[in-house]
């Protein structure tokens, strides 16, 4: 039985594994560089949250999210990474934690939920697509690096 609930401190070791885990399925192993001791000081400090999915006392996906501001809409959830284990793909799991997570933007008023997809993740867009979310294809990522 899968059991979707609030991430606790606890469990940050399993959701920054799953992180690393979709760095590998998304082609960049080496790209997570955030540790342990990041995620623990960052969840206390109150800057992420995250809902898990749970098998077995095991957790095997996770949708990761933070409050953030859109100009032109206001109250924003951001969902940084929704991951299910390769093993448990195909079961659900990425819908109940998806909409978990939309649950929890609109309780906490959002009236925006964004996030990212790679074009080349087909699966992935089809799934939003089929969640009634809008895939923008005019807009493009920029990052500047700090460290």
């Amino acid at each position: 039985m899968t059991i979707i609930r609030k991430a606790q401190y606890v469990d940050l070791e399993s959701i920054r594994e799953m992180v690393v885990e979709l760095a590998i399925f998304e082609r960049e192993p080496d790209a997570v560089t955030a540790t342990l001791a990041d995620y623990q000081k960052l969840f206390k400090e109150g800057l992420f949250d995250c809902i898990v999915a749970e098998i077995d006392n095991r957790i095997i996906g996770i949708a990761l999210y933070y409050d953030t501001f859109s100009t032109w809409k206001g109250k924003m959830m951001y969902l940084e990474d929704i991951v299910v284990h390769q093993t448990y793909r195909n079961q659900g799991i990425g819908s109940l934690l998806f909409e978990a997570f939309i649950k929890e933007a609109k309780e906490n008023g959002a009236v925006l939920a964004k996030w990212q997809v790679l074009d080349w993740n087909k699966d992935a867009i089809k799934f939003y697509e089929n969640k009634k979310a809008y895939v923008e294809k005019g807009w493009w990522n920029v990052k500047f690096n700090l460290k």
